[in-house]
């Protein structure tokens, strides 16, 4: 991966990471703002009715067992109130009353009177003149089961004589809080669907002059939906293709300019031999230096047309979005015509070319191109291969994939240079000259290859050598 997509794939990661870390902590925060909403109501509830026991034990009219008889004939009635998505049917609502002490002198729930609560947050701060509270779970193993409890001090004639204490399960609040996540889940679902609708009708409206809605079209009249996986990665490649065709245009003059600089510094090297050989030929030189500066010159213009062969090439491929000629092609007869045609040059230095195709098979595409790619590669490997070597094309059958693998035996890639051989331009030394090439010849094949629907890789085998990878689509059964 180039370090522009490593750049692109880091941006949209960390944006996702941040979506979700803000859902994340919204969702989180929902149960503390439920319950905080719910203690500002049991609060006054608390202050209210410990007002009215004031009242009763200032008039003497304090009677525990109506209290009672209130509390139960209200958890006796059924009613429905519909909240929010949840209806609740019945008064979840608990009380206690402690005297000076903090010794409980009443409780709704016939369960603790007479026992010390003096020691419970709530009884305590309230007791001391302060704001008390808290919540404790009946079951420590299940959250669901606290009681959020609010605590008011029962005063007379400034002197604190009891502690009044409401009690409210926190329970009903976890189904509005299930609610609440599951719409927020909803929503940032929604509009992550809505960002990505609106930046595919962006990029096809600037796409437009670019030829994507032709192109799409013209593949879908040529595929069908006779075979899908086949049609979704020609429509990959093409709105891949028309992708980079606009970041290319917004990009404007930063990227003609950098497009520009670096032909300008390829064609700098060549210029100057060649304007250095034509003046030294200008002296009284002896045959000899006279034809050595001759073939220097003729060097380097063949190298300075290889050049332009090479881009004017990758230009052509670049504008292409689809594959034209589509056709069975046959990747044993190939390998093994690429492998004939080179074999001339790999002789030069007694390097032998070897086969293994395990099982025959074939894929759709265009045959011309994928033998321009496979000959690009085969070419660079007998140029890094050393002397009286071998070069391995191993053709693998992947699950639903194809993969020609060209390993030769030479000094390998540098680790920094393996994300970088396939950028346009950028070339390594050749061992045995010590001179760099065009620099465009990988950057064809990965043309090829994403035209094709494929990727391209380099990397070094573990027992010495660079293996270059082009992973092609199986579109069709074996041969």
């Amino acid at each position: 991966m180039s370090k522009r997509n490593r750049i692109y794939l880091g941006i949209v990661l960390l944006f996702a990471f941040l979506i979700v870390a803000l859902l994340y902590r919204v969702a989180s925060d929902i149960d503390s703002r439920y319950r905080e909403a719910t203690e500002v109501s049991m609060v006054d509830t608390a202050y209210l009715l410990a007002s009215f026991v004031q009242t009763d034990i200032q008039n003497k009219t304090l009677d525990p067992s109506r209290l009672q008889h209130a509390l139960s004939d209200v958890e006796k009635k059924r009613f429905e109130a519909h909240i929010f998505g949840i209806t609740k049917r019945y008064v979840d609502f608990q009380l206690y009353l402690t005297d000076a002490k903090g010794t409980v002198i009443y409780d709704s729930l016939g369960q603790s009177t007479g026992k010390d609560f003096s020691v419970w947050r709530d009884v305590e701060k309230a007791l001391a003149g302060e704001y008390g509270a808290r919540t404790t779970l009946v079951d420590p193993d299940r959250p669901e089961t606290g009681v959020m409890y609010v605590a008011a001090p029962i005063v007379t004639d400034g002197e604190i004589i009891g502690v009044l204490s409401i009690g409210k399960p926190v329970a009903p609040q976890y189904e509005l809080v299930t609610t609440a996540r599951q719409k927020l889940l909803y929503v940032g679902l929604i509009n992550v669907a809505a960002f990505l609708i609106l930046l595919i009708v962006i990029t096809v409206w600037l796409a437009r002059p670019f030829g994507l809605s032709s192109d799409l079209w013209r593949i879908v009249r040529q595929e069908g939906y006779r075979n899908p996986a086949r049609l979704g990665r020609r429509v990959q490649a093409v709105t891949y293709s028309a992708f980079n065709d606009m970041r290319d245009a917004l990009a404007g003059r930063s990227h003609t300019e950098g497009y520009v600089q670096t032909l300008t510094h390829e064609l700098k090297s060549p210029l100057t031999a060649i304007r250095g050989a034509a003046e030294l030929l200008r002296e009284p030189l002896g045959t000899e230096q006279r034809e050595r500066f001759a073939s220097s010159i003729v060097e380097q213009v063949k190298r300075l047309q290889l050049l332009a062969d090479r881009l004017l090439e990758l230009a052509s491929l670049e504008k292409r979005r689809a594959l034209d000629d589509i056709q069975l092609v046959d990747i044993d007869a190939l390998c093994v015509s690429v492998i004939h045609s080179l074999e001339p040059v790999a002789q030069i230095k007694r390097i032998a070319m070897r086969l293994k195709i395990d099982t025959a098979l074939k894929l759709e595409g265009d045959q011309f191109f994928l033998y321009q790619a496979l000959t690009n590669i085969v070419s660079n490997a007998i140029d890094f291969s050393p002397a009286n070597s071998s070069i391995d094309v191993t053709v693998v059958d992947e699950t639903g994939w194809i993969e020609i693998k060209v390993r030769d035996h030479g000094p390998g890639v540098p680790d920094y240079a393996l994300d970088q051989v396939y950028e346009k331009f950028y070339s390594l030394r050749r061992p045995d000259s010590g001179q760099k090439s065009t620099g465009l010849g990988l950057a064809f094949v990965r043309e090829i290859v994403v035209l094709h629907g494929g990727l391209s890789w380099m990397e070094n085998h573990p027992d010495g050598g660079a293996v270059a990878v082009l992973r092609l689509p199986a579109n069709t059964a074996k041969a």
